[in-house]
């Protein structure tokens, strides 16, 4: 699963245009709230849902086959667990 590394300071930027509402603009401004700042934050959480939901559906056989398989042989080194 590829996931987004974490930002930086020094990550390269590029400059992009969003259309917004202008109530939620004038609201986002008079509360202080950076823009590109919350943006790039919600994208990069949506693309680690996806990306995340993407991996499951690739490998879902595979899961659906280790979890049947866990139930019903249990887990390996199960004996042993302290939990």
């Amino acid at each position: 699963m590829k996931i987004s590394p974490p930002p930086s300071k020094l990550a390269a930027k590029k400059a992009t245009n969003i259309t917004l509402s202008l109530d939620v603009y004038q609201a986002a401004k008079s509360l202080g709230i950076n823009i590109s700042q919350v943006c790039e934050q919600r994208l990069r959480e949506e693309i680690q849902l996806r990306q995340e939901r993407q991996w499951n559906e690739e490998h879902a056989d595979f899961l659906v086959a280790y979890n049947r398989r866990v139930e019903e042989e249990g887990l390996a080194l199960e004996e042993w667990r302290s939990f």
